[in-house]
């Protein structure tokens, strides 16, 4: 990857929740950079090594990197103005990352432009070419504040969340009717739907049914980077064709599988019933599940 690159895909996947929290109610969309420097310095160095440095912008401080004698500064335009680097300060990765909030918006920050860099690998994928349809964007997580649980779904409808933007809601922005009923059962472990992690188990829109195990097959192995990535401690799988893509087990019907645990690389997996309230055991079939999950 090249600077210009990682500068590009970075300006894509700023937000208010990796913003310095003193900044944050200063954060918007028309100046994405501000409160970024210090988590930004330390992406670069993951990538570009070089060495990290600090300056005093109106009594502000202002991290920036240097690379083979050249400053690289990606968060300078915060300012509005030219940055004098003279009086500058070697920092320590390791000293900077010692701050708890640091360290967690940097690892914020960090998981999103790995996602992000699945999601080009994906979007590269040319597999199910003929079994498929394109997107008009690549984006096939949704991220929340709790990775403790990923919501793992079938595969993208052609009218769903990645049209929205959200997942759960519909491009009016309303909370769609299978979003209700999980939410419903989230409230027995005190988390809210939005606050969740969503994936696809196919990443791709099939055009007919039939591709969807063939699809699930080719999509297995980015599933697994983007799981490796967000290190959940539960997968909850939302029906059949969702769960022989992560499990890669034969079995008779999926209501023998439900609500039992499974152990995948490491990962927590428990297959549910979709909560499309059209299922009568969308609500009904699940309480229990949520009811162990709390316990």
């Amino acid at each position: 990857m090249k600077l210009e690159v990682l500068e590009q895909y970075l300006k894509t996947i700023y937000s208010k929740d990796t913003c310095y929290p003193m900044c944050r109610e200063l954060w918007s969309n028309d100046n994405p950079t501000l409160g970024h420097c210090a988590i930004v310095s330390l992406i670069i160095n993951d990538y570009f090594n070089g060495e990290i440095y600090k300056i005093k912008v109106d009594g502000v401080g202002h991290y920036f990197n240097y690379i083979d004698d050249k400053i690289i500064d990606f968060t300078s335009n915060q300012f509005n103005k030219k940055l004098d680097y003279t009086n500058k300060i070697k920092k320590d990765r390791d000293e900077m990352l010692s701050d708890n909030d640091t360290l967690y918006r940097y690892n914020l920050l960090k998981n999103k432009l790995e996602l992000l860099l699945v999601d080009k690998d994906i979007h590269k994928c040319n597999l199910c070419s003929d079994m498929i349809e394109k997107f008009p964007n690549s984006k096939t997580v949704s991220i929340g504040t709790n990775s403790d649980i990923v919501i793992l779904g079938e595969a993208p409808a052609n009218n769903g969340w990645r049209k929205s933007g959200v997942a759960w809601y519909d491009i009016n922005h309303k909370l769609l009717p299978s979003g209700v009923v999980l939410q419903k059962l989230l409230d027995e472990i005190n988390i809210k739907l939005e606050d969740t992690y969503f994936l696809e188990a196919i990443k791709c829109f099939p055009k007919e049914r039939k591709y969807l195990n063939k699809c699930g097959e080719n999509c297995r192995k980015y599933l697994f980077r983007q799981l490796d990535i967000i290190k959940p401690k539960v997968v909850l799988v939302l029906g059949d064709a969702a769960t022989k893509v992560i499990l890669d087990i034969k079995y008779k019907k999926y209501s023998d599988i439900v609500g039992k645990e499974f152990n995948i690389n490491g990962y927590k997996i428990i297959p549910i019933y979709h909560p499309s309230p059209i299922s009568p055991k969308s609500y009904i079939g699940n309480i229990e599940i949520f009811k162990k999950l709390k316990k």
